[in-house]
């Protein structure tokens, strides 16, 4: 009796410390999992930044993810950059205007920078300062935009972020007249927080939304360009775009299995009983 006793203990303590151990894998694992790394960082970070920007959508100058870029333009300039984002990413837009100086202003400016998917639609921010104003004595101006996190897939008729290129476009929406065409130097970065499989939409899209894909995969299909390197304009993230079916959804269902299993045999542990008393007699 006594060794049943001590058995029935251990399977219990050991139960007990499994699922323990399960639930701290899982809630300690969950913020890895869903606010991944921010990839402010690229490799290869010494490499200077393009130098220039477009003046159109069809111009802007490709930027790498978590890299920077710097313009030398004239106040009233449209400028144009364009960088790839893919699903469960959230992707940051920062900008950083260098002003005249102030004996060479007549007055206050506002600027602002916007967000553009591949569709060309513009996306709103979920916080920073999307538009500011500078005072005739500001030496800099500063801007940025968090956008919402890209979605693997979207009904036809929302506006959520989707895989493929986001154009980023900086003006001055108010400016004396007198101050147009003064000289001005612009910084814009760019940086990657990875969110994880907590942002999936139950779908994927067979291209992200990056110009020249489609014409790509036609060449290809059709078999006139095999040999050829797909190309596109913009590129794409540093480890490829997401496919297949793997996302880290599946450690939690795996996680959540095993719980699940650990928690039932030890239910049963616990309901069972301890086996027929000491003094009742076998067979009855």
């Amino acid at each position: 009796m006594t060794r049943t006793l001590r058995r029935t203990r251990g399977i219990r303590l050991a139960l007990t410390g499994a699922l323990l151990a399960g639930l701290t894998l899982l809630t300690t694992a969950g913020p890895a999992l869903a606010d991944g790394p921010s990839a402010s960082a690229s490799p290869g970070g010494d490499e200077a930044g393009p130098t220039e920007a477009g003046t159109t959508f069809r111009t802007a100058t490709a930027l790498e993810q978590g890299r920077s870029g710097t313009a030398q333009a004239s106040a009233g300039d449209y400028l144009y950059w364009v960088f790839p984002a893919d699903a469960g990413q959230r992707p940051t837009v920062e900008a950083t205007v260098e002003l005249p100086e102030s004996a060479a202003r007549r007055g206050t400016s506002t600027w602002q920078v916007d967000v553009y998917d591949g569709l060309r639609r513009r996306q709103a921010c979920m916080y920073g300062h999307q538009t500011r104003k500078a005072a005739a004595d500001a030496a800099t101006v500063e801007l940025s935009c968090v956008l919402r996190p890209v979605r693997s897939w979207s009904e036809p008729w929302a506006n959520d972020p989707l895989p493929g290129s986001y154009y980023v476009r900086l003006t001055v929406v108010d400016l004396p007249a007198a101050d147009l065409g003064l000289p001005v130097d612009v910084e814009v970065r760019t940086s990657i927080k990875e969110l994880g499989g907590g942002h999936d939409g139950g779908g994927a899209f067979a291209e992200p939304l990056v110009p020249g894909v489609s014409v790509a995969s036609a060449g290809e299909n059709g078999g006139r360009s095999s040999d050829a390197p797909r190309t596109v304009a913009t590129g794409e993230p540093g480890d490829g775009w997401a496919s297949g079916w793997w996302t880290d959804r599946w450690l939690w269902t795996v996680g959540g299995g095993v719980l699940a299993a650990l928690a039932a045999v030890f239910g049963y542990s616990l309901t069972r009983g301890r086996g027929r008393p000491a003094h009742v007699p076998p067979g009855i």
